[in-house]
């Protein structure tokens, strides 16, 4: 019998056959050739001879490659064999159906589309998810996809999820990274992954796929929530696998696969922008002996051309979230929105420091965080009320524990889960309102009331004795005061 062997990736000829050929279990019922092919009769096959329609079309745009290095097409002439074999450039890594990737549409997203296709065999959906990075981030992102190879965008407002299920908790909880870090970054991370996953189960995707390098925390929070959530997908992290090294590479490679490259001008800065944040890195930044410019800064003014006068704002809290400005309730995006709006304004909220990454390596970051800022001052200075000291210094030591799951991307950890739960419990009467006044990048507290206040004027007045009695403190002393009596005695042979 006569015998046709072709080893396909993609190409600009798309060589599909439809049907089956009766004498070879091996044949894919759909592959891509990729050489050029002026004629069906360039691989010695005639239409007729397979039990099936063969259909030839040109293409330019990348094609989904073979599953498989040989596929072999057994022809029904007994007298002769004829044999073409066309090279692989490199086999799969793995066969995947479909998988779900964490798009923003920039140049290495738009590039993994491609090269997912052409190692994984598989089809592509991209997802973006809105958790406030500005409308010009989301605009043409669906051509930008489907230009790339992605056979479908899908796009989820994540942004007031984002702020109640996240960002408030942490909030709540106190939770600062290293004594500067709010986590801005760390807490986009877990919401935007469980979003991954409910898409894959949407569109019937056995795998998730991101673009995060193999040297940041955020491989390692998009995973962990894979795992957590869903330990039958598969994740694949280009960066961890792939031979592009650079800018440069993904250029080239977006052209060789007739990728669209996008035209955005590049940024000297690495950022990461969402509702609660913009944090910056790399160029003169990643020396920690340099002072940032000026002109890097964009959610907030400089302190120094801040308005000459204070601004006053007063923040409603009821049970450690907040949910009013000025009185007038508000959603919690929109309650962020417009604080970081009013912040921003002032020069609130920019912090410039050097971070312990979870891999192991130090690394400069400036961010900028306005309104979060002011809800994390507002929310302290409400608990000076409403806790008491033991209760002060038990959450302040669990916060640092708290903050240090999140910044790992331990967000659904059962540990997390439950020190919010004792989190959640603890700040119950933390009800009332604080009015700051923001001025120059400072933020200073000037009133506070609550329902709920452990504080009280009767007692603490200097001209009222009825309940405090002065003379009481004496015996206090004495005994608070022992141990350190009987060292002291010892020591002198007393």
């Amino acid at each position: 019998m006569a015998q046709v062997q072709a080893i396909s990736s993609c190409s600009s000829v798309n060589l599909l056959f439809r049907g089956s050929v009766k004498s070879s279990p091996r044949i894919q019922d759909k592959f891509w050739c990729s050489k050029k092919l002026d004629s069906l009769q360039e691989l010695g096959v005639k239409a007729s001879e397979f039990n099936g329609v063969a259909i030839a079309r040109s293409s330019s745009s990348f094609a989904s490659p073979c599953a498989t290095h040989a596929i072999q097409a057994v022809l029904g002439n007994d007298k002769a064999t004829t044999s073409s074999t066309v090279v692989l450039e490199k086999p799969l890594r793995k066969k995947l159906n479909k998988v779900v990737l964490a798009y923003s549409g920039g140049l290495d997203t738009s590039v993994i589309v491609p090269w997912l296709r052409e190692n994984y065999g598989c089809e592509v959906v991209c997802f973006t998810a809105d958790v406030g990075q500005g409308i010009k981030e989301l605009e043409g992102l669906e051509a930008k996809a489907k230009a790339s190879g992605a056979c479908q965008l899908v796009v989820k407002d994540l942004q007031e999820e984002f702020v109640k299920d996240y960002i408030f908790p942490c909030l709540r909880a106190g939770a600062i990274y290293e004594r500067k870090y709010l986590l801005g970054t760390s807490m986009a991370r877990p919401v935007i992954a469980k979003a991954m996953v409910d898409v894959a189960r949407e569109v019937g995707a056995d795998a998730v796929s991101h673009g995060c390098t193999g040297k940041g925390n955020d491989q390692v929070r998009f995973e962990l929530t894979f795992f957590a959530l869903n330990p039958e997908l598969s994740v694949v992290a280009p960066w961890r696998e792939w031979e592009i090294t650079g800018r440069e590479d993904a250029i080239e490679y977006a052209k060789k696969h007739n990728v669209p490259v996008p035209v955005t001008k590049k940024s000297i800065y690495s950022r990461d922008r969402n509702l609660w944040h913009l944090s910056h890195e790399g160029d003169i930044l990643e020396d920690p002996a340099n002072e940032p410019m000026k002109d890097m800064y964009m959610m907030s003014v400089d302190p120094q051309d801040a308005p000459d006068q204070p601004e006053y704002v007063n923040i409603g809290i009821v049970a450690g979230i907040p949910v009013s400005v000025n009185g007038k309730e508000l959603s919690p995006a929109t309650l962020l929105s417009q604080l970081n709006e009013i912040g921003g304004r002032h020069g609130i909220g920019r912090i410039d420091m050097v971070e312990n990454r979870l891999v192991g390596m130090k690394s400069r970051g400036v961010y900028e965080t306005p309104g979060g800022t002011i809800l994390f001052s507002a929310v302290q200075e409400l608990e000076s009320l409403t806790l008491d000291r033991e209760t002060i210094q038990v959450k302040d030591s669990l916060a640092l524990k708290y903050a240090e799951l999140v910044y790992a991307g331990r967000w659904f950890d059962p540990l997390r889960e439950s020190m919010d739960a004792f989190m959640e419990n603890i700040t119950k009467t933390t009800t009332g309102s604080v009015t700051l006044k923001l001025y120059k990048g400072s933020v200073s507290v000037t009133g506070r009331q609550s329902p709920n206040s452990l504080y009280r004027q009767d007692i603490s007045s200097f001209e009222s004795g009825d309940i405090y009695n002065q003379a009481d403190a004496a015996g206090f002393i004495r005994l608070y005061g022992l141990p350190m009596r009987v060292r002291a005695m010892l020591e002198k042979g007393l």
